[in-house]
């Protein structure tokens, strides 16, 4: 629901606020909300609005070993910190558009779910310091601290969507997956010099109070992304007075009952999202240890190269996105990050090769993965209901992952990792096979998943020039009896089709009778609309 611009009688320092124009030091183009170089000034902030949740969040594997050895805790209750993290957004997933659209609005849905953040890691860092026999206090942080991490990248997306429509938006995402990355790629790399740090500087510290030092870096950096989100409040809000425009929001509309209606190659693609990313992020929860026990590798050595797939990522997102929207063959990409994934999990369970190679394939098929698949879901699903579809997705994804890590603590305490590692390659399979049955559906059904970006611009042009013809014949022939709307399925007709299904829409409304008659094509249509797997 959109709510009327807030006024107020404060200004920002330095900056003039004008219900006009913008005068004096704020009519300069860094602080002009009309410039170009304003909207890229403020992406700046846009991008650290979720830099220290997602240091946060991957503190537990930066820290694992001693996490474990100072808290005298086992691997199951260790993994532990991850799926407390992914339950609460089985269910947020799918309010927290919501609660930012209707109920917080985006400026202020940004800093509550922040403060979740820090409130919910300032109780994992308390917890620490208390001692092993607190080891719940930090469980109880870690969901509390998930409360607000995925819902604040709704709140961060909003923004960019806010700030960059149009031709920029797709740079913007990518470059905003990229300093996320980069927080957990630092995260990875600084916890074990700053533990080992703290540790020599107060020998007078117990262990877990030395590690609950250590965590409370984490909380200091999430402050630093909560400010960010104060100094978006006051940027956006006095854009929008500058400018005139309304309140930004998500844009995501949450139907249940939609969920009834979504086609298997949906399906197929919420099982492929869950068994890829089960493969990938449950280990690198314990990534670290793996290669300290199998490859012999120092604390700062495995920590390197356990985050290799994040900081592959911060570089490779923006060129693997547009890699993908410049050639589209999404299937095909997303065959070959799967098979790519695979082959990883498979020289680090059954080889001693350098394991820097099987790393360095993993970064670059999870940041092919995230292009390829994501976008296919708006390919589906008709646009008033992604908001749903992607909460469905977001949903079964933290399901998947809680369960992933909650198993992968149990095998690693029963069986050891090499049976872990069987683990996650059965889970690369059937991401795999899932893979191989999307393209057969698609192929039959002629979706268009796997079309070139060349053949699919051709087919939305071919759309949108129907659009208009439809819009050009409802007017010319409302009034007559017998319209040839009451021969058509306009239900049928709103799901992509491939081109030839677009070019006989368009000769049923042109010239029908130039290549076949009506009734034949409300008989095609028909036939195609109980095949589909869009209807």
């Amino acid at each position: 629901m959109e709510r009327s611009i807030e006024e107020s009688s404060t200004s920002p320092v330095g900056l003039t606020v004008s219900q006009d124009e913008p005068t004096g030091c704020g009519a300069w183009a860094l602080f002009n909300p009309h410039f170009r170089m304003h909207r890229f000034f403020v992406l700046s902030f846009i991008c650290f609005l979720s830099f220290g949740s997602y240091f946060c969040y991957d503190m537990p594997a930066a820290l694992a070993d001693q996490i474990q050895k100072d808290m005298d805790v086992s691997a199951s209750k260790y993994t532990l910190l991850y799926s407390l993290y992914s339950w609460p957004n089985t269910v947020l997933c799918f309010f927290g558009g919501f609660l930012i659209d209707r109920v917080f609005g985006l400026r202020a849905g940004t800093l509550i779910f922040s403060g979740f953040c820090i409130v919910g890691h300032f109780i994992v860092s308390t917890g620490a310091m208390l001692g092993p026999d607190y080891y719940w206090i930090m469980e109880a942080g870690r969901f509390v601290f998930g409360i607000g991490g995925e819902s604040l990248a709704v709140a961060q997306n909003a923004y960019s969507v806010s700030w960059f429509k149009g031709a920029e938006l797709n740079m913007v995402f990518g470059l905003q997956l990229s300093f996320s990355r980069l927080g957990s790629t630092l995260n990875m790399n600084i916890m074990t010099p700053i533990y080992n740090s703290f540790r020599s500087s107060f020998p007078s510290f117990e262990d877990y109070e030395v590690l609950g030092a250590a965590l409370f870096v984490g909380f200091l950096l999430c402050i630093f992304s909560f400010m960010c989100g104060v100094i978006m409040w006051i940027l956006d809000s006095r854009a929008a007075r500058i400018l005139k425009r309304k309140d930004a929001g998500t844009g995501e509309v949450i139907r249940i009952t939609d969920v009834g209606n979504f086609p298997a190659s949906f399906w197929l693609l919420s099982i492929i999202c869950v068994m890829f990313y089960s493969a990938v992020f449950p280990f690198i929860a314990v990534g670290k240890i793996f290669f300290m026990g199998k490859f012999n590798l120092s604390d700062s050595s495995a920590s390197l190269l356990n985050s290799i797939v994040y900081l592959i990522s911060a570089g490779a997102s923006p060129l693997c996105g547009f890699l993908v929207d410049r050639t589209g063959l999404n299937i095909v990409y997303l065959l070959i990050s799967t098979i790519g994934t695979l082959v990883a999990h498979m020289l680090l369970a059954y080889t001693w090769a350098n394991p820097w190679i099987a790393m360095i394939i993993m970064g670059i098929c999870y940041s092919l993965c995230a292009c390829a698949l994501w976008p296919m879901a708006a390919l589906i699903i008709p646009n008033h209901q992604l908001g749903t579809a992607y909460g469905m997705m977001q949903s079964i994804q933290n399901l998947g992952l809680a369960l992933a890590t909650l198993i992968s603590g149990a095998i690693v305490e029963s069986s050891g990792y090499l049976m872990l590692e069987v683990f996650f390659i059965c889970c690369v399979f059937v991401a795999i096979i899932s893979t191989v049955v999307l393209f057969l559906v698609d192929d039959y059904y002629g979706v268009g998943l796997n079309l070139t970006a060349k053949r699919r611009l051709k087919i939305e042009m071919e759309e949108r020039d129907r659009a208009e013809l439809m819009t050009n014949h409802s007017e010319v022939s409302s009034q007559a009896d017998g319209s040839i709307h009451a021969e058509i399925n306009y239900d049928v007709l709103s799901q992509p089709r491939d081109a030839n299904a677009l070019r006989h829409r368009l000769y049923s409304f042109v010239a029908p009778e130039a290549e076949e008659p009506v009734e034949t094509f409300k008989a095609r249509t028909t036939s195609l609309s109980r095949r589909s797997v869009v209807s």
